[in-house]
This record gives C-alpha cells, sequence and structure tokens, in this order.
C-alpha cells in the first residue's frame, strides 16, 4: 500500500476528488495548509484594508495550499498518479507535489480487519 500526500491550490481540490473517486479510492482527508516552495518571491502591488488600497507594496512569505492524503494499493499507484499530473499540470511551478510513502500495515479498530482490508 502507498499513501499519496497530494498538495495542490485549492481551487484543484475537485478535480482531485473526481479522479479519486474514478478509481474508486475511498478514505480520502483533506487540510488546508500554509507554506512556501523555491519558487521567487514577487512583490505585491498593494494591500487593501476594508475595500481600499493603502498604497503599500509587500511580498507575500507563505501561499495556502490542500493537501489531500490517501492509500492506494501499489498496483494503483502510477496510474493515479499520472492521471492527477496530466489533468492537473499547468506548467507552472505553484501547481504542486505528490509525496509517496510506503505503508507496512494498516488495522481498523472497529471491524478487526487488518493490512489492504482495513486500509482500503
Amino acid at each position: 500500500m502507498k499513501e499519496l500526500s497530494i498538495i495542490i491550490p485549492r481551487e484543484r481540490l475537485s478535480e482531485v476528488n473526481s479522479i479519486l473517486y474514478k478509481h474508486k479510492v475511498g478514505g480520502v482527508f483533506y487540510f488546508e495548509i500554509g507554506g512556501r516552495g523555491r519558487a521567487e518571491r514577487k512583490e505585491i502591488e498593494t494591500r487593501t484594508v476594508e475595500g481600499y488600497s493603502t498604497g503599500k507594496r509587500y511580498v507575500p512569505e507563505f501561499h495556502s495550499r490542500t493537501m489531500v492524503q490517501v492509500i492506494v494499493p501499489d498496483s494503483m499507484e502510477n496510474t493515479v498518479i499520472s492521471e492527477i499530473i496530466e489533468n492537473i499540470s499547468t506548467g507552472s511551478s505553484g501547481d504542486g507535489k505528490v509525496f509517496v510513502k510506503d505503508i507496512t500495515g494498516a488495522y481498523d479498530i472497529g471491524s478487526k480487519e487488518t493490512g489492504d482490508k482495513a486500509a482500503l
């Protein structure tokens, strides 16, 4: 089993969710997160307060993103990741990332199942 941590802009969440539904992936968790990458920081023209422009320039340090976490069988890893990349990528450095971790065990507390049955 693999855990996929998919970091994307918030507005792409429904697209990723549709892809996961298509592949019958359940147990989807998502979190609103903040952070920064390697991209060059650019100054933003003005801040607005209560609808009025202050005229002050600033450089945002962190950006908001959404992290989706799912567990998939080893056999589905490449298929799901390929489809996400194909559908989400715009060629921008801010499109996101996918991190893959090995899952060595899973336990369902209620049903007392273990392994793939507990996780998927």
